[in-house]
């Protein structure tokens, strides 16, 4: 009974702390983003090659940081430059599009003899404001974000000392040490790799999209981008959206089915083949305990709560792993009932 009162009153806590939960999640997936892109730099161009170093390591960090920094910076400036105009646009597209997929609606319904007319169609231009405030909100949010991103790379060269103080016990201080380390390792991993993967397949995509002549190209792909983070119904969404939008803008009907081989062919080999290599054992979760947790983080903290769900499911499974009493759970998390090796006392 204390359990399910603990469990209730730390969901409880989760929802109602959104405001400051979510904004240090953000910084923390951006801080965990840049270290992963600064460690593949310094993979890229090592400092010291035969024993001979040309550049201090402290350094050398340094500048792979700032160089990781400078690249999600231009990233930022090429989407309010290029993509976010494209927004604007859209959305004082929406009355039309909406009035287009009416009579896409009608014209199913009177094609088909079957009255789906009745079926409530959703207010696209209601959707998207909904979506632009929470966007606008977590923009207000920035500014904590950024703090707390200037206090996590300030102090992230003392969470070692920190953590040595926090556990003297050297056997405590080994497992959790260990713990730590493997979901640092396991993250950064999975940050990099689908970011990179996501990207990769955002930009073929808009490629594709721009050869076919789909209006509001950009904006089609950085959806796709986006929601590759968000498992399975991320993808579905993701081509869709554009696909949908081909359909009520009066695509043919072989444009369509090219557009459509073409996105989910992307997101087969992409999701499917290339981003499992890519990130090994990171993932092997069970596809109902990712769908169930995706529901979950959902109700908790709508669309930002499925956009984390997957590295929070990382994380728990790796913690669950390193306990006896806990390793069953990681085992029904699991895709095969293979989990983690726990660290010795």
């Amino acid at each position: 009974m204390n359990g399910l009162i603990l469990f209730v009153a730390f969901i409880f806590i989760l929802w109602i702390g959104s405001s400051i939960f979510i904004p240090l999640l953000v910084a923390t997936f951006l801080w965990y983003l840049i270290n992963a892109t600064a460690t593949y730099y310094r993979k890229l161009f090592p400092a010291c090659e035969e024993g001979k170093c040309t550049i201090s390591k402290p350094l050398f960090n340094l500048l792979s940081t700032l160089l990781s920094i400078a690249t999600f910076v231009g990233l930022i400036y090429l989407f309010v430059t290029r993509v976010r105009p494209m927004f604007h646009e859209l959305l004082v597209a929406m009355p039309e599009i909406q009035a287009s997929l009416n009579s896409l609606w009608n014209y199913i319904s009177d094609t088909l003899d079957i009255d789906i007319t009745s079926i409530a169609l959703p207010n696209i231009t209601s959707i998207v404001s909904s979506i632009g405030s929470s966007v606008a909100k977590l923009a207000t949010s920035m500014g904590m974000v950024i703090v707390y991103m200037i206090f996590m790379f300030v102090e992230q060269s003392t969470f070692h000392k920190k953590f040595a103080e926090l556990f003297p016990n050297k056997n405590h201080s080994k497992k959790i040490r260990y713990i730590i380390q493997s979901i640092d390792e396991n993250m950064k991993k999975y940050l990099f790799m689908k970011t990179l993967v996501s990207g990769i397949t955002g930009l073929i995509s808009y490629a594709w999209m721009w050869i076919l002549g789909l209006e509001f190209a950009g904006v089609w792909a950085f959806a796709i981008f986006i929601l590759s983070y968000i498992p399975t119904i991320g993808a579905i969404i993701g081509c869709g959206l554009p696909i949908l939008f081909a359909a009520i803008s009066g695509a043919t009907l072989n444009e369509l089915v090219l557009l459509a081989l073409g996105l989910i062919g992307l997101q087969i080999v992409f999701g499917n083949i290339i981003e499992p290599k890519l990130t090994g054992k990171t993932l092997n979760l069970s596809t109902l305990a990712i769908l169930i947790n995706l529901v979950f983080w959902g109700l908790i903290w709508g669309v930002a709560g499925m956009f984390f769900s997957v590295p929070l499911l990382v994380a728990a499974f790796i913690i669950t792993a390193q306990f006896d009493s806990t390793r069953w759970i990681a085992i029904l998390l699991s895709t095969d009932g293979k989990i983690p090796d726990k660290s010795e006392e």
